[in-house]
């Protein structure tokens, strides 16, 4: 039987790489339609990728050749494992390819793959990989980084998973509701009513992985809880799933409340973005006075995104650079001291 994909390694002189395909009916999910996959990744690579049946000649520089046919490769296994292929996960499979040596195995929804309700989510970067990884395997994960990198989302699946099969009762989610300081008297109606807007991305994170029913009646029931950070003051939290997002604009009183919630058969995830911190000028952030508190600590995983594992929209990506670009010319003017 022939391998499902075949393809000649380039050579240094930017010989064609061959490539050809077992099942023709994933073809058309590849290419995408009117062949805008492949556009796509002719477009960020440099080079000319022409389909022949279930055969692709890939022509360009040796180096970026291979780029191209080790995305492609990952984006054919994941067809091959009924997952979906769209703009964003032909950029992700650029990404990976990049980042990879020659024929080592991608990360692309392998390890990465976690199973909900309504979908099947993979990461898209070698870090979310190791956050998945991390979030499946330590009591307390801290996932860092900047916006559109999946920390929350992938805190939730992590959670929603382990919920479903079993491995947790139940699902605690929660965050700062106004800021650091929780001030809620001035919003118009009841507690739900004030507090839900600084939740929503919570909520949408659960609609997107179990049906509409199923959030409403695990939050009914309990099974899912979400909760403005100072309503965890004086819980221990078992056999749960609890995650802290935006805990950058925590204190470090607030943070240290927060994780001792941890109980028996518990997990926990803590994120935030280090660059977004909202506290009043020179006030520590509760989860850098964490990290700094409890570098070493057995059981607790830190996992640190950058710009390149930004999988929103492109342009989310290039404006998380064109911020941190701003951000270290300021640096570089202030010199050590701080003064410009």
């Amino acid at each position: 039987m022939s391998p499902p994909v075949s393809s000649s390694a380039p050579k240094p002189t930017g010989d064609a790489v061959q490539m050809q395909f077992d099942d023709n009916s994933l073809l058309p999910l590849l290419f995408g339609e009117r062949d805008a996959h492949l556009d796509r990744i002719e477009r960020q690579l440099g080079v000319s990728v022409v389909s022949r049946g279930n055969r692709l000649a890939i022509s360009g520089p040796s180096e970026r050749a291979e780029q191209a046919r080790a995305a492609l490769m990952d984006l054919y296994a994941r067809l091959k494992r009924g997952l979906d292929v769209d703009a964003a996960a032909v950029d992700t499979a650029i990404r990976l390819a990049h980042s990879r040596d020659g024929d080592a195995p991608s990360a692309f929804g392998l390890e990465g793959e976690i199973h909900t309700r309504k979908r099947r989510i993979s990461a898209r970067s070698a870090m979310q990989a190791e956050y998945v990884r991390a979030l499946r395997s330590h009591e307390l994960v801290f996932g860092l980084g900047p916006a559109g990198t999946g920390k929350t989302y992938l805190a939730v699946a992590t959670a929603v998973d382990m919920m479903m099969s079993g491995k947790v009762e139940r699902i605690v989610l929660s965050r700062p509701a106004v800021e650091a300081g929780e001030r809620l008297g001035f919003l118009p109606g009841d507690l739900r009513e004030k507090v839900d807007p600084y939740l929503r991305p919570l909520y949408d994170a659960l609609h997107d992985m179990l049906p509409g029913e199923q959030v409403q009646k695990r939050l009914l029931s309990g099974e899912i809880e979400i909760a403005p950070l100072a309503f965890m003051r004086g819980r221990t939290l078992s056999h749960a799933y609890i995650i802290l997002d935006e805990a950058q604009n925590t204190t470090p009183v607030q943070m240290k409340m927060f994780l001792t919630r941890l109980g028996e058969g518990a997990r926990m995830a803590v994120t935030g973005d280090l660059t977004q911190i909202d506290l009043p000028r020179g006030a520590t952030s509760g989860i850098t006075d964490a990290l700094a508190a409890l570098e070493g600590v057995e059981g607790i995983a830190t996992i640190r995104f950058t710009e390149a594992d930004v999988v929103r929209h492109a342009l989310v990506q290039r404006i998380v650079q064109a911020y941190d670009r701003r951000d270290r010319k300021r640096v570089g003017r202030r010199g050590p001291t701080g003064h410009e």
